[in-house]
């Protein structure tokens, strides 16, 4: 990482707080002390962000995440409920996960612009709004249409949290926060399952499974009023306008890869699927092709070729893929064969990724002290341990089903979770440590895109073979194959983690 962009780093006196920098390229520059008396006087630099503005800016980070797979155990309740059926109940999951995926870029340029503050306080509110419309809805295809909305909110949201502490900190403290980000992003993953059994078993009014969106309603007024106490006001000193081609053509290229491979299957892969499958590639190409040239002219495109450059951009961004991709559709099979296979309750089946989570939480805690010891290994070790964990619990379901409680899991989970702790944190650590300051809505919207891309696509390729594999094979041997082949998945990513910065700021 280029030590100008940490070495001017200074922590104001009389103030706590995480790393603010006194000046960076994001922010206007602080007035020297011996300046001239006729010297014009020059804005303050912004506040640095406070652990108050931290822990609110990982709150508001956490909902949009927790919304991802909170569904995932009310999925057989909201069928029963609403009469969705399969291809509209992937539709519920597909829609939020598709929008939410499509404008992650374009809301982090839009924090660049016109305030990162601004920008999360705006989300905040939609995403409370759209969540009340879930938790409301009358219908299958009115709940479709509020997740969609939902899934922008979250555009909208996640990319200022990680924006925030890019521009707001600094040095070793960037590190530790950004650190405490990528811990979030991964238990906030699995608490989603979690709370999503709790919430439907509780039942709380009869609301059944319209809690796991109304409680968004409250969790967000809070961050809401924290957000205006705590969080610092950032953008770009020099913000660009809005990449019209390049949003357009993101949007295209992502939703012709995911919605047919989302929906594909459960509509019987009609041949609108195959013919938006056929567009992607092209639409792809053409999405790089203008980026380039769009950087090529002077311009400043949605996602700066020169960025994704950087050999720690690059590098994690390649790894974040198979592991996201793996971790995405592991979640939602695993749901799905709990309560259809072992025939879990809502709660009970939340409850059985109680191990992971608690593991996975307890590795995030030990990653920086690990990362200081073992540099990128800390990632490689992590995925080995998560290969361990993947095929104890192939083997404990093979071996064990259909006689399996909590207690017969937890201890493959506990391993599971434990090796994702160790990567999920390093590897958004090491993509955020080189984003300069002055790119850091673009540079955490390209981060959570890639993320929420690779969840989106894991859910839709894993879920379709293991939903494919049933009929034929049934449940267990279904599920024993599929996270086999999530295997390959980790395989991939062992050998991109090799391709990592050696040392991580």
């Amino acid at each position: 990482m280029d030590q100008t962009l940490t070495s001017r780093a200074r922590v104001l006196p009389g103030v706590t707080r995480i790393g603010a920098p006194t000046r960076t390229a994001d922010r206007t520059p602080a007035a020297p002390s011996a300046a001239p008396a006729a010297a014009p006087r020059l804005a303050p630099p912004a506040p640095g962000l406070s652990t108050l503005g931290l822990l609110t800016v990982l709150l508001g980070a956490a909902l949009p995440m927790v919304d991802f797979f909170i569904v995932n155990v009310a999925l057989p309740t909201i069928d029963r409920d609403l009469h969705a059926g399969p291809a509209v109940l992937e539709m519920v999951v597909a829609g939020y996960g598709v929008a939410y995926a499509v404008l992650l870029v374009l809301g982090g340029r839009l924090g660049d612009m016109f305030g990162r503050r601004t920008l999360f306080l705006w989300g905040l509110a939609a995403f409370a709004l759209t969540s009340l419309a879930c938790g409301v809805a009358p219908s299958a295809w009115t709940l479709v249409g509020a997740r969609v909305a939902q899934g922008a909110a979250s555009a909208l949201l996640l990319p200022q949290a990680l924006a925030t502490i890019q521009s707001a900190t600094s040095g070793s403290a960037r590190g530790k926060a950004l650190s405490w980000y990528g811990a979030t992003a991964g238990i906030a993953s699995t608490v989603g399952q979690v709370l999503g059994g709790l919430l439907v078993s509780a039942d709380i009014a009869g609301s059944g499974w319209r809690a796991i969106f109304l409680v968004n309603v409250p969790v967000a007024a809070v961050a809401l009023f924290l957000a205006l106490r705590a969080v610092p006001e950032t953008r770009s000193q020099n913000p660009a306008g809005i990449d019209r081609s390049g949003t357009l053509l993101l949007a295209v290229a992502l939703i012709t890869l995911l919605l047919p491979l989302t929906e594909g299957r459960a509509a019987g892969w009609p041949l609108w699927s195959w013919a938006l499958l056929a567009v992607f590639p092209f639409a792809a190409a053409a999405f790089v092709a203008v980026e380039r040239r769009g950087e090529r002219l002077g311009l400043v495109p949605l996602l700066p070729p020169s960025l994704v450059r950087l050999p720690g951009v690059r590098s994690g961004l390649l790894l974040a893929v198979p592991f996201f991709l793996g971790f995405g559709g592991f979640m939602f099979v695993v749901a799905v064969a709990m309560q259809d296979g072992l025939h879990f309750g809502a709660l009970t089946a939340g409850a059985a990724l109680v191990p992971l989570c608690a593991a996975f939480f307890a590795a995030s805690l030990l990653g920086p002290r690990a990362v200081t010891r073992f540099g990128r290994r800390t990632v490689t070790y992590g995925l080995l341990v998560q290969a361990a964990g993947l095929l104890a619990l192939a083997g404990t379901f093979h071996w064990g089903w259909p006689h399996l409680g909590i207690w017969a899991l937890a201890p493959s989970l506990a391993v599971l979770g434990f090796g994702q702790g160790f990567v999920a944190p390093v590897v958004i650590r090491i993509v955020l440590s080189e984003v300069p300051p002055a790119q850091a809505g673009v540079g955490g919207g390209a981060m959570a895109t890639t993320q929420q891309s690779s969840l989106a696509l894991g859910v839709a390729t894993l879920g379709t073979l293991f939903l494919t594999l049933i009929s034929s094979v049934g449940i267990r041997d279904a599920l024993v194959w599929t996270l086999l082949a999530q295997l390959i998945a980790v395989a991939a990513t062992l050998v991109l983690s090799l391709r990592l910065p050696r040392t991580v700021e």
